[in-house]
């Protein structure tokens, strides 16, 4: 019987604290000042990539084509042998043909 008196104690105890709870005071402006705090992280990170829109990738990606073009007609127009002539001329292995002053 004890055990019963102790736990409707506790469940009178339970409903006094539910009574004593009492209604909170807001501010009315609290749903838009969170809104703005909220939403205005997000703009700052949008702002930072903003300047690479989809034109700007568009165009970007024309001219690496472009030059990638460029860059393979290119290779393709030279020889092996203008190439071999050319790094040999650039560090001095070839030797030239012309006389000297000095023979």
């Amino acid at each position: 019987m004890e055990s019963n008196k102790n736990i409707q104690e506790k469940i009178d105890n339970a409903f006094k604290a539910a009574e004593a709870i009492e209604p909170v005071s807001v501010s009315p402006f609290f749903k838009d000042k969170t809104m703005q705090r909220m939403f205005s992280v997000k703009e700052e990170e949008k702002v930072a990539w903003s300047w690479f829109s989809p034109k700007l990738q568009l165009a970007t990606l024309a001219c690496v084509i472009v030059i990638n073009v460029i860059a393979f007609t290119q290779v393709n127009k030279t020889s092996y042998d203008e190439n071999i002539n050319q790094f040999a001329e650039s560090y001095g292995l070839k030797t030239s043909d012309s006389n000297s002053l000095l023979n």
